[in-house]
């Protein structure tokens, strides 16, 4: 069994997961507010939560995920009021438009996706249960929570309840007990969607939804909620005083958030320009360019989101779907040659010695992602060094399998070469990288996302290959290496292979002193994480 470590946002501190039932788990992740467009901080939270969901099936359980839309709320009503469109509708169409950004990001789709206004009566029923229990009260049409008859309230964030100084985030309002009380019942105001209540016809505070949703889907006591780490307060916190005053018994054993993401190192906002949505940023890139990204750091470390960093990301999905597609045509060749070999050969001891070693970079591998993953979903170590490492290997014995010396040799390994090429698949499948396209498809998806940033066609770049190879024929190679170093600039990485040249895309080339650089001019090779000197003048 693998022991699997979380950091629990309410002790804490890391914990050894353990679900409630054995082999059976159940976990909330707060959805989106479905008005606009998702930005990268969604991309940043789901992503991490896709990974969770893919990792506890990994170790075998059956996982129950629910994850919310909210479709009813005030920026919704607000921004349905401005393009004159019903609030539901809009909604309705958001919520469509994140499905289609999750699934271009390989996210896994949840066991439920409930919507607000499908689940009023369960919101109803549980705002009845905390007011019998004296932990709210009605006035006017409204229903707020009364936090002084909750004592345990701010357990998960620490905070006070004179630490939270009303008018700030929200008007004052005189007819509440306490300033920090909050609503979970909204009196209808003209032109809003409205439903009937005990209380009068309104609709939902925010926080409400989501104790009602989590309890009717998980039941009062579940395994994991997550969010980014803005919901702690006040969202999360007024989670568990609802669920907590509606039934006595309710608990979360684990809470979990992801950390913000900043662009060009500032706080995502409209009005400064750094603000990105999912779909601008797959416009030109390939959506597991971002997963790429995401990835690339802890789930709980601040990421900061930059033009450098995705195409640092893009040059590495490139790398890893290269490998993969020379692998498999290199082996799919020799594959029934092998078959055929196996009947009639003996194994060598050369061979056997080759054999350990592939089979010990598949230990390696698989021990490293369950080790990484394991220790709070470490996704950046298994990226950065254990991946790196087997996707080499494999790119060596390609190498040597295209040579024709030890011919016998290198057949009695194609076996075992397969079985690490489908460990290096299973750890993409549990990083949610390992696209249901073809290799070939995603190449060429990449290399299609690299023409649309440089403003180019492919008859563009093979038109100018042929200029240049003419111009390598004259001896004009310093006209022949302008060429390469001006398409280098766009992220286009010309290259010479035998007697011809193909192309690639590249991070690209910036001046020297601020360079961050494609790949070594190898067509396989391994993605640059670091500075390099410029490209290198042709001979």
């Amino acid at each position: 069994m693998v022991e699997f470590q979380v950091y629990n946002s309410m002790t804490r501190q890391k914990e050894t997961f353990k679900p409630r039932v054995e082999g059976k788990v159940g976990m909330y992740v707060c959805g989106v507010t479905s008005y606009d467009y998702s930005h990268i901080g969604h991309a940043r939270a789901y992503v991490a939560f896709d990974v969770l969901y893919r990792y506890l099936k990994y170790l075998g359980n059956e996982v129950v995920y629910v994850r919310n839309f909210t479709d009813v709320d005030d920026k919704i009503i607000r921004r349905a009021n401005e393009q004159n469109e019903d609030p539901k509708e809009l909604s309705g169409r958001f919520c469509q438009e994140f499905l289609r950004d999750m699934s271009d990001l390989q996210c896994l789709l949840p066991t439920h996706q409930p919507r607000v206004t499908d689940h009023m009566e369960q919101i109803k029923d549980m705002i009845a249960q905390i007011i019998s229990n004296g932990c709210a009260y009605a006035v006017d049409g409204d229903v707020y929570f009364s936090v002084d008859n909750f004592p345990k309230y701010g357990i998960l964030s620490g905070r006070k309840l004179e630490d939270n100084r009303a008018g700030e985030r929200v008007a004052v309002d005189s007819r509440k007990r306490n300033p920090a009380d909050f609503a979970l019942w909204k009196a209808a105001k003209p032109g809003e969607p409205l439903w009937d209540s005990p209380w009068g016809p309104g609709r939902p505070g925010w926080h409400i939804e989501c104790s009602a949703m989590s309890a009717h889907y998980l039941t009062h006591t579940f395994d994991i909620h997550g969010g980014g780490m803005d919901l702690i307060f006040p969202h999360h916190e007024n989670e568990i005083a609802q669920s907590c005053a509606a039934c006595s018994e309710s608990k979360v054993n684990y809470w979990m958030h992801n950390g913000f993401v900043t662009a060009n190192d500032e706080k995502m906002s409209k009005s400064l320009g750094n603000f990105f949505t999912i779909r601008q940023v797959t416009e030109s890139y390939h959506p597991l360019a971002l997963r790429y990204f995401l990835l690339g750091t802890h789930y709980r470390s601040p990421v900061n989101y930059s033009i450098s960093q995705i195409d640092i990301a893009s040059e590495a999905v490139f790398y890893i779907y290269q490998t993969l597609q020379d692998f498999e045509d290199t082996l799919s060749a020799l594959k029934q040659e092998s078959e055929a070999n196996s009947k009639t050969s003996r194994i060598s001891q050369a061979a056997q010695v080759s054999i350990e070693k592939i089979k010990e970079c598949i230990t390696k591998l698989h021990n490293e992602c369950e080790t990484k993953l394991g220790d709070d979903l470490q996704t950046q170590p298994i990226l950065n060094a254990a991946l790196l490492e087997a996707l080499r290997f494999m790119n060596n014995s390609v190498t040597t399998l295209k040579k024709k010396q030890q011919r016998q040799q290198q057949l009695a390994t194609v076996d075992s070469l397969i079985g690490l090429k489908e460990e290096v698949v299973k750890v993409l499948d549990v990083l949610g990288l390992h696209s249901s396209s073809t290799y070939t498809e995603v190449l060429q998806q990449l290399k299609d996302k690299a023409l649309k940033r440089a403003l180019l066609t492919e008859d563009d770049i093979l038109h100018s290959i042929e200029e240049r190879n003419l111009l390598r024929k004259n001896k004009e190679f310093l006209k022949g290496d302008e060429i390469r170093r001006s398409y280098g600039k766009k992220g286009i990485a010309i290259m010479d292979v035998g007697n011809g040249s193909i192309w690639r895309p590249c991070v690209p080339v910036v001046q020297e002193e601020q360079q961050a650089v494609p790949l070594p001019q190898e067509n396989l090779s391994t993605p640059a994480q670091q500075e390099n000197p410029p490209l290198p003048a042709e001979k």
